[in-house]
């Protein structure tokens, strides 16, 4: 069974270095790419003020933030919420480096980018040339963003979550492809022959396709690959 955590976090500003801390965390869990509905969520006092254009984005200001835990109260229960498991990201270095700023000020091991599957990465590779945004991801899959009036960390885990979904095509669970007890009777897999189709399907290929594969194979010898089912017919 694969276990994958899809998290993200908001923070106070761009970069841990000029001491911005992280003011939310959310994580949601796949096991086999299907949520379980087992999450991890916490706002976090950053311990420094909330500049008003980030409150703009997050809508989390200095009030709200002055009663909540700082990181160091949510570390572990974070950590074992993470375990081992593989770490689904959208655009995952921002939040691995925030991670890491706040574990090694509690001298905490870091978290190795190695562990992070970046969605962007997949869509990237996937999707060449779109705009690669949660929004406009989420949008070009038909995912609702109504509920993303302002960004956060669990809301965007969870919108992350069905966007890797979409990009890996896991919202099949699985094939059943080995028969079951009781597929016995009538429509059962095993209960009909597989018939031969009344006329074959017409060639994909068209003639001068055709002549360029044949010059192709004939320059190969007559042990080519593509000779042995002739063999095999005389």
């Amino acid at each position: 069974m694969i276990r994958e955590i899809v998290f993200d976090t908001e923070t106070t500003g761009l970069d841990p270095n000029e001491g911005h801390r992280i003011v939310e965390v959310g994580c949601v869990e796949l096991l086999d790419h299907v949520p379980t509905g087992a999450q991890f969520h916490a706002y976090l006092n950053p311990q420094r003020p909330v500049p008003i254009e980030t409150t703009r984005v997050h809508g989390l200001t200095d009030e709200f933030l002055a009663d909540k835990p700082v990181f160091a109260d949510i570390v572990d229960e974070f950590l074992a919420f993470l375990g081992d498991a593989p770490l689904v990201i959208h655009n995952a270095a921002f939040d691995i480096k925030f991670v890491n700023a706040e574990l090694a000020r509690l001298s905490r091991s870091p978290i190795s980018l190695a562990r992070a599957i970046d969605t962007i990465d997949i869509a990237k590779a996937k999707l060449p040339g779109v705009r690669y945004s949660l929004d406009e991801l989420c949008k070009r899959f038909g995912i609702d963003l109504s509920a993303r009036t302002k960004h956060g960390a669990l809301l965007d885990a969870e919108l992350t979550a069905r966007l890797y979904l979409e990009l890996i095509g896991g919202r099949q669970k699985a094939l059943e492809l080995a028969p079951r007890a009781d597929d016995t009777g009538p429509g059962s897999r095993d209960s009909t022959a597989a018939r031969p189709r009344p006329r074959p399907l017409p060639a994909r290929l068209n003639a001068e396709e055709q002549a360029a594969h044949a010059s192709f194979v004939a320059e190969l010898g007559e042990n080519a690959v593509w000779n042995w089912g002739r063999e095999r017919l005389r």
